[in-house]
Parts: structure tokens; sequence; C-alpha cells
């Protein structure tokens, strides 16, 4: 209790500093700016089930292909009227994916063959005998045309999204086998969240009966199995195991068992929480487990352990506590930054979703708290489709109360930027004692409250560097290894602290290669908000001493600024010539059409994701010395540097007139990224501090 309190009272002075710390930087209205953006209010979504009625209409024509990727098959024994609800279900969600639907009537008892016959689009099969649900798929799974299956149950109703994101996740997981979707009951509430499979051969549904959008059950994972209600698969590799083992027929186990063939065949199976169908159990087999085909249920898990037991005793004890099941033996690591990552909003925030995804890769599982514990549905849909799970209000507790439950199942934390690691260090000591301590900088505070200092020759800012660089030093020091994003960093950090474990993990970028030449583009972009104090800084230099200078001579070059930019300024930065656009979800437009990127930075530290995200689409840069610290730029061979207003304008007028020198530094700018801000340079980086 009095590590709860004495942590509160911690956080409260850490967040009085950032207070004291803005206003020296910001001013008054920046500060009250940046304080509204971190607590505006989180958008709500509507999480009602809109579901077809239980009837026998019929649906419109089904859009069925040709050519199918995937064969959708869907086995049936009468209960006609929740089958045709289903069609219906499929005919108002229509997928991209080409599909074809595949109904296995398993020689029904009532007008369930002449009746689907009639609808056009869908092929029924009919079997003389009834096979049960095993034989049924396998029928239809011989039949299909597309290079994928997706088992449907007839009692099931898909929900927009259903089968493209199982598609496209099977597409962009290494070693997919198995993909399956997100099982809800009518009345809204979870039915099944991947399933877990103990040593004794029991399982569980992970998620029954909770709320469906709790981010626990939000993000893509491995799982032991997926319900046949909704399982997507590779048709070769269904034929390559031998399909749905008849051992188990007429039904039950038959899911479970594949997917422990699937991963035996070094494939994973893979839970997509962004699939939704709703399934009505117990339509089918009905619910009493000692009559029907329901009582096949027990008689078939014993089959299932004595086929399996070798792999069994790889599976986690019973007895073990659920949240350490879960992990499977992957190391867990906790990352907790200031906000939730958005990576239209800076380009740290790229920078960690993309350290995030290259963590996944190397195989650990991914846990996300922001510090103000507020996360958006689109942020956690974004990062549940990384595989990400995020932790957030209303959903969990607070982070001592999380770590009290779950910290003796992390391996490392990583905590971002000191004022969120100073409060929260001592109690990741206390309750995550086996973890590794990550500090991620993202850059050196202290440097760039330093050089603010210094530009606007500010003493209370002064005083405030001092303040920041005592704390962060303090922490670099009490970590078990930190980041730095730049050489220049690193090497004052080490002077500093010669002792201290400080490794480089720079900006994360993708090399997307340059679209258009230098002729099919035009104008000058500048990429920053106004929530970062050295972006204000720069807009205002841009805006009054140096584009006028370029449209005096070129009233044809257009300034184009991306990022938050309040209203109350827009008016002031109107000049002729500039056209302000604020936020965008996707830059790429932007990289790809404009001749020129410029980054007038005259204070800041770390490295700058603006010029990163510029080269990195081979677009060349105008930039200060300060914006090009520590990005390996060398004037006239990477990009083009200058530092007063006349200069930077002179030049950025030379590189817009001169095809040969925009090429050059295009390619060297490519050249840049692949050499030091690529995805294999951070992941060598991750492995080595991880290790």
């Amino acid at each position: 209790m009095f590590s709860h309190v004495s942590w509160k009272f911690q956080q409260l002075g850490y967040v009085l500093k950032r207070v004291r710390g803005s206003l020296a930087q910001r001013g008054f209205q920046g500060t009250l700016h940046r304080i509204r953006q971190e607590f505006q209010r989180i958008p709500t979504e509507d999480f009602a089930l809109q579901l077809e009625a239980v009837d026998a209409s019929l649906p419109a024509r089904l859009p069925c292909a040709a050519k199918p990727e995937v064969s959708v098959i869907i086995p049936v024994h009468g209960k006609l009227e929740w089958t045709l609800t289903c069609l219906r279900s499929i005919a108002r969600h229509a997928a991209e994916t080409a599909f074809e639907l595949i109904v296995v009537d398993d020689a029904s008892p009532d007008q369930t063959f002449p009746t689907l016959s009639s609808i056009p689009g869908i092929r029924v099969l009919r079997n003389e005998k009834n096979l049960g649900f095993v034989g049924s798929c396998n029928v239809g799974a011989r039949a299909a045309k597309g290079s994928l299956l997706f088992f449907l149950n007839n009692d099931t109703q898909v929900l927009p999204g259903w089968l493209d994101t199982l598609v496209a996740t099977y597409r962009s997981e290494p070693d997919g086998g198995i993909v399956g979707s997100r099982l809800i009951y009518p009345d809204g509430r979870l039915q099944e969240a991947g399933c877990l499979v103990f040593s004794d051969g029991e399982s569980w549904n992970f998620g029954r009966f909770e709320v469906r959008e709790d981010p626990r059950f939000l993000y893509r994972r491995d799982t032991d199995y997926v319900s046949g209600a909704a399982l997507l698969i590779d048709r070769e590799l269904f034929h390559q195991i031998g399909g749905f083992d008849l051992r188990y027929a007429p039904a039950y186990c038959e899911d479970l068992d594949l997917a422990f063939a699937v991963r035996e065949a070094g494939r994973r199976v893979i839970y997509e929480p962004a699939s939704q169908v709703v399934h009505c159990e117990g339509i089918s087999s009905g619910l009493d487990p000692f009559n029907g085909v329901k009582r096949y249920q027990t008689i078939n898990r014993k089959k299932f352990r004595a086929k399996w037991q070798h792999a069994l005793r790889n599976q986690p004890d019973r007895n073990l506590p659920l949240e350490q099941a879960l992990l499977h033996g992957k190391k867990h690591i906790l990352i907790v930054d200031a906000m939730t990552p958005d990576p239209t909003r800076d380009s740290g925030s790229l920078r960690l979703v993309n350290i995030m995804r290259l963590l996944r890769e190397l195989g650990w599982r991914v846990t996300f708290m922001a510090d103000n514990r507020r996360s958006t549905p689109a942020e956690i849909a974004q990062l549940g489709r990384m595989g990400v799970r995020v932790l957030c209000k209303p959903w969990s507790p607070d982070l001592p109360n999380w770590l009290a439950k779950e910290g003796k199942t992390l391996d490392a934390v990583m905590l971002c930027r000191h004022y969120v690691m100073a409060p929260h260090l001592s109690i990741v000591r206390r309750l995550a004692p086996k973890a590794k301590v990550l500090f991620d900088t993202v850059d050196l505070h202290y440097l760039r409250e330093q050089r603010a200092a210094e530009h606007d020759n500010s003493a209370s800012l002064a005083k405030q560097a001092a303040a920041s660089k005592q704390s962060e030093l303090a922490l670099i020091r009490n970590a078990d290894i930190s980041f730095v994003v730049s050489p220049i960093e690193q090497k004052l950090i080490s002077a500093e602290l010669p002792d201290a474990n400080v490794a480089l993990l720079s900006n994360v970028h993708e090399i997307f290669g340059r679209t258009k030449e230098f002729s099919a583009r035009s104008g000058l972009v500048f990429v920053g908000g106004f929530a970062h104090p050295p972006n204000i800084d720069a807009v205002n230099w841009l805006i009054n001493e140096i584009y006028p200078r370029v449209h005096a001579q070129r009233p044809d070059i257009d300034l184009h600024l991306i990022g938050d930019i309040p209203e109350s300024e827009r008016a002031r930065l109107s000049i002729a010539g500039v056209h302000i656009h604020g936020r965008v979800n996707d830059l790429t437009p932007w990289m790809e059409s404009a001749r020129v990127a410029l980054a007038p930075l005259r204070y800041g530290a770390g490295v700058k994701g603006k010029v990163n995200m510029a080269m990195s689409h081979g677009l060349p840069v105008v930039a200060t010395s300060i914006a090009a610290e520590g990005m390996h730029l060398i004037h006239e061979e990477n990009a083009l540097l200058a530092d007063d207003s006349e200069n930077f304008a002179e030049a950025i007028l030379r590189l817009y007139g001169d095809s040969d020198l925009w090429l050059r530094l295009s390619n060297a700018g490519l050249e840049n990224i692949r050499n030091y801000f690529s995805f294999e340079k951070a992941r060598e980086a991750l492995s080595r501090a991880l290790a």
C-alpha cells in the first residue's frame, strides 16, 4: 500500500516538472494546447451487433468468383433457416477477396438441397449418406478451387471484414498455417479469442463470456488452436496433413487435431481479432454432452490425448496462471511511453511502432501501456494488427496493480523518456524482479533544453535543462541498458558516464524508393507538428525569413506544411504560396510529389524523422546542421546544409532547379537510410541488447 502511494506522489512530482519545463519552452498557450491534446476525449465506437433475423428468406445473389482465392466451405445437415441466414450475412458483408461458396449438404432430411440449389452463385454438393462434420468438410475441400480454404459453420453470421482480414493476416505472417476469427455470441459477449490446450489434453476458450472489446482479446497472436466454426487454412497444407482426421468422425476435436498437425509441420496457428463471426453455439449439435453428436466431445478427447501425447508434454500445466500459460514459453516485454504511438503524429511514434514490430519478429510477446493509460479504439486496433497487447482505461488497472499480477511474467521492461521512467523505475524493479530494464531516451531531453535555452537566451530554461540532465544521467546509470538515437548522444553519455551501458537504436524506416522523377514533382514540404517546440521555431523561421526569399525569385514554388498546427496560428502563417494541411494519415503522396523536403531546425536533439522519411522516399533534403546532427549527412554528398536564412533559401532554389544535383542527392539519401536507419540495423541493436 505504501509503495503504491509513494508511486502516486512520484508521478505527481514528475508531472509538475513536465509542466514547468513546458511553460519554459512553449509558454502558457502552448502548454495549454499540449495538455488539451493529451486529455482530449477518446471517441467511443458503437459495438452493438446488427444481425440478420433467423428465417428462411433467400439471400440475394452471392458474389462468388469464377477464379476464387478462397473457397468458403459450409457443411450443413438440416437447419435450413440457419444456413440461409448465414448466407444472407455473407451477401450483406461482401468481401474484396475473390471467393466461392461451397455448401455441403450432409444428407439433410428437409428441403435444404433443392432450396440451396435454386440460389445463384453457390455450389451445392450432396452426400448420399450422412458423413458428419468431419467427412463433409473433407468433401468440400476436395472440390475447392481456391488456394485457401475457409471452413464456416452454418449457425454463424459474418461481420464486416470477416474474410479479408484473415487472408491479409495469412499473407503477411511468416509461416502461417491456420488463421481463426474472433467468435462472438449473439448477445454480443465474446465466445472465443483463440484456445489454450493444457498438458492433460483439456482446452480453454480464452475470453469466453467476456466483453469482446476488452483489449486483452484484440491483438493478433499465436494460439494452440482455433475453432473450426471459422477457420482459414492453406488448401495444399490441408491436404498435405491429411485433412480433418476421420478418427474424429462425425465431429469434435477435429479442429484441435488439425491445429496440432499444422504446428507439427512447422506452421503457425494464429488468432486474428479483426475477423469477427457470430456463432450461435449448439444449434448444429445441441448442448447436452451426453446425447447426440455432442457426446463425441468426450469420446474424441481421449483419442486426441492418445494421438498427441508426445506434443502434450510441451503444453502448459493446467495449474499455471493463465497469463503465463498464454505466453507459451515466449519472452515477454512491457513497453511504457508517454502516449500511445500514432505514426501520423510524430517520428518518435513511428520509431516505437517499428521497434515493436521488430520485437515481435524476434519472437517476443509485446505489451504496451501509455503513461496516461489512454488509447483510442483505432490505436488499439493498429497495435493489435502488429500483435501488441494494449493496457488502457477502463480495461486495465494502473501500472503497480498490473505489475503485481503479471510482473513475474516479464523478461524485459522498456520505459520511454526520462519523465516516464523516473516515477516507474523503482516499482518495476520490485514487481518485475527478473526483467531487464531498458531506458529508451528517445532523444536526450536535457540536450534539447540546453540548446533551446541558448537559442532563446533563457535563464529559466537553462535551469530546467540542468535539472533534466541530472535526472536523465541518474536514470541511465540505473538502467540495465539505455538506448540513444544518435551517435553524438552516445558519445556525450559515454563521456559523462563511462561505465553506463548505452546502445545506439536510431530511427527505423522502410526504404520506399523513388517513384517519381525530378520533372514530375513540384513544391516544398515541411513535416512537423506544433506539439514539439523546435518545430514551432522552425516554421516561424521558414515563414518569416526563408520562404519569402524563395517566393520572391520563384513565385511558382509552393510550400506545404504538414502536421498539427493550431487554428489560432494558421492565419498568421498563411502567406502567399503557403498551404497548411494539418496532420495527414499517409505521408506517401507528399513524399512522392514534392521536389524538396525542408528541415530548418535551429535547436533540438536526437535524429530527425522528417529527414529520414523524406530520404527513404528518395526525396532530397535541405537542412540545418542541427537537423543533420547524428544522421551521417554531408553537405553536397547526400543533402544540402545551411544555417542562415539567406544560404538556406539559396540552397532550396539551387536544388529545385538542378535535376542532376537532385538525382545525385536522391540516390545518396536512399543509401543513407539503407546504411544507418534500416530495419536490419535496428534488429541487430535489439538482438544485442536483449541477448
